[in-house]
């Protein structure tokens, strides 16, 4: 689908700027243009007087044919480790996809791609999946984009899954979206949340849009697998079992699956921090545009070293150049889940709250009584942050 403007006939009257809700509409050279703000809600095309914009609809056969849904069977995650160790958002896909598969009645597998990491693939079977499928290649050793989509889809289209879900981490965010291309199906991305459909069967996908102000729900209704990458931290990681169960199905990666990798890798390079890593800390302490200068986040460090804890941020404080992106908690940065987190100096937005919403101890720290972030706190204090943390230091580092 696309709306455009036919120049020759826009007579430059602008009642179309003024019907267009978003703002998509603007005037150059005394003609409308559509930018790319435009949702396609056709308010404009229904009040142009001389039909001078355009909505065309998209033709049926740019569309991938539909499958026959039912030869599809199985929840699949995608289990990511990265330099021979499980990352921690495997098992909340676990613990999220055990859920699925038994609403469906169906199998949950792993799959599992790297090379000389059979110990991994034990080790998921205490995860309580009813099937590993383990690809050992040295083409998987490290992680690069079309190794790793192409043996995916791969054993997507010789096993036939229903379901694939992955982490929205930087590996999965990078490589899903070419499997899904491959598979000629959709993906939900970011996802926080997931049903079954009870009479079509069909997985429903939720995730934030509009920038967290709404949820949408999504389907794939006549194509298969469904894929979705799901936000870290939100799920319930699935705790490990003292037995094992299940079966391994070590696969290989056939040579005429293997097209031309386009990129070399050269070499790995950490992300050093002075305190945690953010997704992993169960102790954060956020700062925001609240403490009136870059130079406060030198506080909000401290309180962070004194509690062995990580450094957030807001998105405000971030878009200011005040701490870089790494540090951005919230929808557009990282979703954290911590034993306790303490917001500094940040009212609140609907953006932020839904990326550490989930926290199980929420302190927040600011001078405003009716800011939205202690509608979600677990304890609230009211008061001049550049009082209260430096107390907090000093309570803390007698202990």
């Amino acid at each position: 689908m696309r709306i455009y403007v036919d120049i020759d006939k826009c007579t430059g009257c602008e009642v179309c700027v003024a019907s267009c809700p978003f703002g998509a509409i603007e005037m150059q050279e005394g003609k409308a243009v559509i930018n790319e703000a435009c949702t396609f809600c056709s308010a404009c095309v229904e009040v142009c007087p001389v039909g001078a914009i355009i909505k065309e609809e998209a033709e049926e056969a740019i569309l991938p044919s539909r499958v026959d849904i039912s030869q599809y069977q199985g929840v699949w995650i995608f289990a990511e480790q990265r330099r021979g160790k499980l990352q921690k958002v495997t098992f909340e896909l676990i613990g999220e996809g055990r859920r699925l598969a038994d609403l469906l009645s169906q199998e949950l597998s792993a799959v599992l791609v790297g090379h000389k990491v059979d110990e991994l693939a034990e080790e998921l079977l205490y995860y309580k999946v009813d099937k590993v499928y383990y690809v050992d290649d040295p083409a998987l050793a490290v992680f690069q984009d079309d190794p790793y989509s192409e043996s995916l889809a791969y054993l997507a289209r010789k096993y036939k899954p229903a379901i694939i879900l992955t982490g929205a981490t930087n590996i999965g965010r990078s490589f899903i979206p070419q499997v899904a291309i491959k598979l000629q199906t959709g993906l939900t991305a970011d996802c926080t949340g997931f049903d079954i459909d009870e009479t079509g069967k069909h997985l429903l996908q939720t995730r934030p849009a509009f920038g967290g102000n709404i949820f949408a729900t999504i389907a794939t209704y006549y194509h298969r697998p469904q894929m979705a990458t799901v936000r870290p931290k939100v799920m319930r990681p699935m705790p490990r079992q003292q037995t094992k169960r299940g079966e391994i199905i070590k696969e290989s990666f056939p040579a005429q699956e293997r097209l031309p990798c386009r990129t070399i890798f050269v070499e790995s390079v950490d992300d050093l921090e002075s305190t945690v890593n953010l997704a992993e800390a169960d102790i954060i302490v956020s700062g925001g545009r609240g403490l009136g200068d870059p130079s406060y986040f030198a506080q909000i460090r401290q309180l962070a070293e004194v509690l062995g804890g990580a450094v957030g941020a807001s998105r405000a404080a971030v878009d200011a150049g005040w701490i870089p992106y790494s540090h951005q908690v919230g929808q557009t940065g990282r979703t954290v889940c911590p034993k306790l987190y303490i917001a500094v100096g940040i009212s609140g937005a609907v953006q932020h709250l839904v990326g550490m919403q989930s926290s199980d101890v929420i302190v927040a720290i600011n001078k405003d009584p009716n800011a939205p972030i202690f509608k979600v706190a677990t304890y609230g204090i009211v008061g001049d942050l550049h009082e209260i943390v430096p107390a907090m230091i000093r309570r803390f580092s007698q202990r």
